[in-house]
């Protein structure tokens, strides 16, 4: 009886690692619909840990980035945290991540975070003053969560994380209402987690403002009419970059005071092909340094993103708090190297 258990679970994860395996392989086809999509900026990776692991994180998330990989994860982190990430994007971009995680009893544990994509003014161009008029208008993206997760049994997770989703350029600006959901379970197959994730459900965003305001005739046929009515422009709505990963993840415990753990994961997005992510992080000195590293995009076509690489370090106790210093490299294929940092205090 026990061996047909134990035959019956193999056969169950040798089936989800062929589905994973088979969803990042087979590739859409016909057009991926690139480039269609309102708040991109949802789908670059946020913390210096995920990203460093190749964004293979929707099975292994267990700190305060979980709400943005994988909302179930938060539950994982055993006290309150907060933490604070920085990416230098191209072109003088900035991506920051604030969020914060506090374990509320029964309710599981809940959180707040804050993205924010920034870059610095740019100067108004027109026709007749290509070289700049004078004045400037900036740019910006921006999106508000709270989240909350807690254990349905001890080894299974569930998590959501609403948010609200605001890009604006100059006088004009878009805004959208999204939900992330997760799952996260601890098998009984070698202690494996099986995460997944839907990120990004929500409403379509279309832009609105002072920039789209005319001046119109209705009836450019009729004299002595209004010639100068006030109009706007009514620009296209567009969907969410919404998101579907699934992932497998497991720890190995090589020597005393070693963890490596070991994760891949396949994800489907609405604007793009199918890919896979790869990752792995090296935990050394009693989970004081890691070492970690990863490939994003596999498969992807005309993938930009590849290699990943991170360190960190976790500061021995401060008072009643310790303090995760993190640090990750992106290679980009033909836009250079991206840089992220951060800090967890927990």
């Amino acid at each position: 009886m026990k061996e047909k258990k134990v035959r019956k679970i193999n056969n169950i994860f040798r089936s989800l690692l062929a589905l994973i395996l088979a969803s990042a392989l087979l590739q859409a086809q016909g057009v991926t619909k690139t480039g269609t999509t309102a708040g991109k900026f949802l789908s670059v990776g946020i913390g210096p840990r995920a990203i460093a692991m190749g964004g293979a994180f929707a099975s292994s998330a267990n700190d305060a980035t979980a709400m943005y990989w994988n909302p179930a994860g938060i539950d994982q982190v055993p006290t309150n945290q907060f933490i604070f990430t920085q990416t230098d994007w191209f072109v003088d971009i900035k991506i920051n991540y604030v969020g914060a995680i506090f374990k509320a009893g029964a309710l599981g544990t809940l959180g707040l975070n804050m993205t924010a994509m920034t870059m610095g003014d740019m100067e108004v161009t027109t026709p007749n003053n290509p070289e700049g008029t004078g004045d400037y208008f900036s740019a910006g993206m921006y999106a508000f969560g709270f989240s909350i997760a807690r254990h349905l049994t001890q080894k299974f997770i569930i998590g959501a994380n609403l948010k609200y989703v605001r890009e604006t350029i100059s006088q004009s600006a878009a805004h959208g209402v999204a939900l992330d959901i997760g799952t996260v379970f601890v098998t009984p197959f070698y202690g494996i987690r099986l995460g997944t994730s839907i990120t990004n459900f929500g409403t379509k965003m279309r832009m609105s403002g002072e920039d789209l305001l005319i001046q119109h005739d209705p009836n450019p046929n009729i004299n002595g009419d209004n010639a100068n009515l006030n109009a706007y422009y009514e620009t296209e709505s567009f969907e969410l970059p919404l998101r579907v990963q699934i992932g497998l993840a497991r720890d190995f415990y090589p020597l005393e005071n070693q963890r490596l753990t070991l994760a891949v994961e396949a994800a489907h997005p609405n604007d793009n092909s199918e890919y896979m992510n790869v990752g792995g992080e090296l935990a050394l000195f009693k989970e004081r340094v890691f070492i970690r590293g990863g490939f994003k995009s596999l498969f992807m076509k005309d993938r930009e993103e590849g290699l990943t690489l991170g360190v960190g370090y976790r500061t021995p106790r401060i008072g009643s708090f310790y303090l995760n210093i993190d640090y990750a490299f992106q290679d980009f294929v033909h836009l250079g190297d991206v840089h992220t940092f951060g800090f967890i205090l927990t």
